[in-house]
């Protein structure tokens, strides 16, 4: 199947967002991951927000139980995944009343007209069918009983009823690669790879193919739609979540210095995507622990780091409580380690497969005594390979633990990434101690960083522990001067990471009314709002942050060329009462968001039209 619509006009258009959803059984993750995946080959720009349900087994057709997936692709850039869907296809009743708010007036509303029977409307909370009331009035309202015609087009496989109809996801992506003229193909080879059952891979693509010709057919679509191919810089790219992007990224830093990978890490929703593709790695020489809690998890990799690997760890919010003592004992002993967190919503287990940017303080101060430690935040599911690897390079060259901050809608979602060529990318220089003369645990060099002597260096013996530190020595200290000393040396170390850090790209207006300064996955947002205001006549620069701790070194004069500094974020405002702390006599506009949602590029809009307005 090619991009054209035999026998039905097509008609142009710049871009569209598609949402997926249904019950958390109905497969929309795949059939999302999948449409990404073609439009990606189709030369697309793209990004997705898969939404998970929080229950592990909500019931079936429950609002508890509805799982998301969408996707905004283009012919122009594309910044996020879409304020608001242009085709929602919902699976049941839970699925529309989840998500018609969203959908876009006079958009597809394409549903799975089987699935809204007495029994799911109740657990829907509908008193009476929808798609028969005013409510879905509208949106242009196509019902197809996809179940029914996945039975048919399986029933000559003698699958139980059961597995027949767990076809339909294919059915309905079959529906809407017509819709939108997808190509077909890499699905087809990615579900006769999949399924080792050639029953079951023949039915799957019976129904996707099915569902393509119904889109063909049928008197319900008198036309098709074509996105055209986005204006992409040439090279080889490939579809990549936040996620796959961490743990590529450390994989590269292993390479890049020369040290083995240690991973060790507990399970933990939204992270566990890095332990899974990192264990499957071995033929890479990369060693994953999945340990039996986030309290071994960290102790382990602070031995992996101390007999010379390059050590790093995976969890999200609670995790980082749990390991808060482990990434002092770190701090302590000055051992490179990258601890990576990718937030949730919390407090406690807050909800777990949800978006937020609250960790951020947690990162800065959530330890005992004065631990200071870096920080650094990736913004994009493609930065986070570069993040990455930034964490490692500041953690070898500095001899310290550093904190990478992601969040859930980076790791699950997902963009083309142009592959990098390792061979152009800087060394990580690493150089263990070998010298015996002159050797102390705690001399340090011109970074501050103190050497590192890995065990099994004959004549380098010498002491680690929780336990305060004699300067030079090593020695346990209770000395007072000496433990303020060492403090301030261990500060010290981390504020100079900030001179080696490149100077602070300005988008936009490099001086003017308004500096909208942001941080970690709030990018895209940032920019599709900045870029929706544009043409009003306004002076608006962007700068997104990657190291939060130290800030860098010039932003405070970049800070001072614009008027107002506005700061979006997921939180209650902590970047904000940071900024504040360290530059009291700048104005600083906090706009905030908890709702485990990313920002709407509207919402930013919107925010920068009231502070000129008001201004």
């Amino acid at each position: 199947m090619g991009n054209t619509v035999p026998g039905k006009p097509h008609e142009q258009v710049d871009s569209v967002a598609i949402r997926f959803a249904g019950d958390s059984g109905d497969g929309m993750q795949l059939v999302g991951s999948q449409f990404t995946s073609t439009t990606a080959l189709a030369g697309n720009d793209l990004s997705t927000f898969p939404d998970f349900p929080a229950e592990i087994r909500a019931p079936a057709g429950s609002l508890a139980g509805v799982s998301g997936y969408q996707i905004n692709f283009s012919s122009n850039p594309v910044f996020t995944a879409g304020d608001v869907p242009d085709v929602l296809i919902a699976m049941n009743p839970a699925a529309l009343n989840r998500n018609l708010k969203d959908l876009k007036e006079g958009g597809i509303l394409l549903v799975n007209s089987e699935a809204f029977n007495q029994k799911n409307l109740e657990r829907a909370g509908y008193k009476e069918n929808p798609l028969d009331s005013n409510i879905v009035s509208g949106y242009r309202l196509f019902k197809v009983d996809i179940t029914a015609q996945t039975l048919a087009a399986v029933r000559e496989f003698g699958l139980d009823h059961r597995a027949a109809t767990r076809c339909r996801n294919f059915y309905a992506l079959g529906i809407v690669y017509w819709l939108y003229s997808r190509n077909m193909d890499s699905t087809v080879a990615w579900i006769q790879r999949k399924f080792s059952d050639k029953t079951l891979s023949d039915a799957n693509l019976a129904a996707l193919k099915a569902g393509y010709n119904y889109g063909e057919t049928t008197e319900m679509f008198d036309h098709a739609y074509e996105v055209r191919k986005a204006d992409i810089s040439p090279g080889k790219y490939r579809n990549i979540s936040g996620n796959e992007g961490l743990a590529i990224g450390l994989m590269a830093a292993s390479e890049l210095s020369g040290l083995n990978l240690f991973l060790g890490s507990y399970p933990i929703t939204p992270a566990s995507d890095v332990l899974h593709m990192l264990s499957n790695m071995k033929h890479m020489g990369v060693r994953t622990l999945q340990a039996e809690d986030e309290i071994a998890a960290i102790c382990a990799c602070i031995g992996a780091s101390y007999s010379g690997a390059l050590a790093a760890t995976t969890t999200s919010g609670p995790g980082m409580a749990l390991k808060a003592e482990g990434i002092g004992l770190a701090v302590m002993l000055e051992l490179p380690m990258v601890v990576i967190n990718v937030q949730r919503a919390g407090p406690s287990t807050g909800m777990p497969t949800k978006t937020e940017q609250a960790d951020l303080l947690q990162a800065m101060f959530g330890r005992n005594g004065e631990c200071p430690l870096p920080v650094i935040a990736a913004r994009t599911p493609g930065d986070c390979f570069h993040a990455a690897i930034e964490a490692a390079r500041i953690a070898l060259t500095y001899m310290t633990p550093v904190i990478l901050l992601t969040d859930g809608y980076v790791a699950n979602g997902a963009e083309p990434w142009p592959v990098p060529d390792i061979s152009k990318l800087p060394p990580i220089p690493v150089k263990f101690r070998t010298e015996t003369e002159g050797f102390k645990p705690y001399l340090r060099d011109e970074n501050l960083a103190r050497p590192w002597a890995i065990p099994g260096t004959p004549g380098l013996e010498h002491r680690v522990g929780g336990i305060e530190k004699e300067n030079l020595t090593g020695n346990i200290s209770y000395d007072g001067p000496n433990h303020e000393a060492m403090c301030h040396l261990r500060a010290e170390k981390v504020a100079r990471v900030a001179n080696s850090l490149p100077p602070t790209v300005v988008e936009g207006a490099q001086e003017g009314d308004l500096l909208v300064l942001g941080w970690g996955s709030t990018y895209g947002s940032i920019s599709g709002g900045i870029h929706a205001v544009q043409s009003r006549g306004h002076k608006i620069g962007h700068v997104q942050l990657q190291h939060i701790n130290p800030l860098p070194n010039d932003l405070e004069a970049i800070m001072k060329r614009f008027q107002r500094v506005m700061v979006p974020e997921m939180n209650m405002g902590q970047l904000s009462m940071i900024l504040r702390n360290r530059y009291p006599g700048q104005p600083i506009h906090s706009h905030t968001k908890i709702q485990g949602t990313p920002f709407r590029e509207g919402e930013i809009a919107l925010a920068i039209t009231k502070i000129m307005e008001a201004n």
